[in-house]
């Protein structure tokens, strides 16, 4: 076979690359789930306008503590980050919506067997989910461990790359009969998420003000928590302006050096990794 299909061209490997760590907003459109080369989600809009290529590293119902463990896990992740040029954590929107029915049980449902009881079990919760969301608390994952969970995945980004850009998110807002539309997490979960954005100086893009017309619109996924095509615009102007403002001078278009280790774990007080 031709060493052309073996090899990136110079001027492909040279070109720098997003790299999102993302929950389900990153890729679900008006009708449900698209592929991660899906010209019109967010993150490919906004290479294309800065004209990289994109690594979409992303998963429904991902939290904080998920991205750091893709960010430490992944070999996919590890090999993205010596061509980064920035990083966008799109994550924290799922830890501040409530989840009386403890995040864990939900995600051990799958293992459940046999299958008969398995459905019933989902079943259950599904039913139980909405009727308890009113409550509005415990959250997924409350805002002081979600932000030792970025500042973790952050820190170990800066002992790879310390001049590589990363870019955070406010939480968006729903409209979503299964979280009993109730929010009430998000007002703690900005507080803690702007103090960490300021003291460590990573900018924040607030997915709720770009987001919130269509949401609250018939354009949006019907879901409630979705968005869709306008939202996915009104998103990908956000980041990119603030991709733009934290690159270094004359970085923005340049080819970045390698580095040979992946990103080093830094240490959760919680201890569960």
């Amino acid at each position: 076979m031709s060493s052309e299909l073996d090899t990136p061209s110079a001027s492909d490997a040279a070109r720098p690359v997003l790299l999102v760590l993302a929950d389900s907003l990153s890729y679900f459109g008006p009708k449900g789930g698209l592929a991660a080369d899906h010209p019109r989600i967010w993150p490919n809009l906004v290479a294309a306008e800065l004209g990289w290529d994109v690594e979409l590293v992303a998963r429904i119902g991902w939290t904080s503590r998920d991205a750091y463990w893709a960010l430490i896990q992944d070999p996919r992740v590890w090999a993205t980050v010596p061509r980064a040029a920035a990083v966008v954590f799109a994550v924290g929107g799922m830890d501040s919506l409530p989840s009386p029915m403890p995040t864990a049980l939900r995600e051990q449902i799958r293992y459940i067997r046999p299958p008969a009881l398995r459905r019933v079990v989902r079943s259950s919760y599904q039913w139980l989910q909405p009727r308890l969301a009113p409550l509005g608390w415990p959250v997924a994952l409350p805002p002081k461990l979600s932000v030792e969970y970025l500042e973790s995945a952050r820190a170990a980004l800066e002992y790879m790359r310390p001049e590589l850009p990363v870019i955070g998110t406010l939480p968006s807002v729903h409209d979503c009969e299964a979280y009993g539309k109730v929010h009430s997490g998000r007002p703690a979960a900005v507080r803690a998420l702007e103090s960490w954005g300021a003291d460590k100086g990573v900018p924040l893009v607030d997915l709720a003000e770009a987001v919130r017309d269509n949401v609250f619109s018939d354009r949006g996924n019907p879901d409630g928590i979705h968005w869709g095509w306008d939202g996915h615009e009104r998103v990908a102007e956000a980041m990119v302006a603030a991709i733009r403002g934290a690159m270094p001078a004359g970085a923005a278009s340049a080819g970045v050096e390698p580095v040979d280790e992946a990103p080093a774990a830094a240490p959760v007080t919680d201890g569960a990794r």
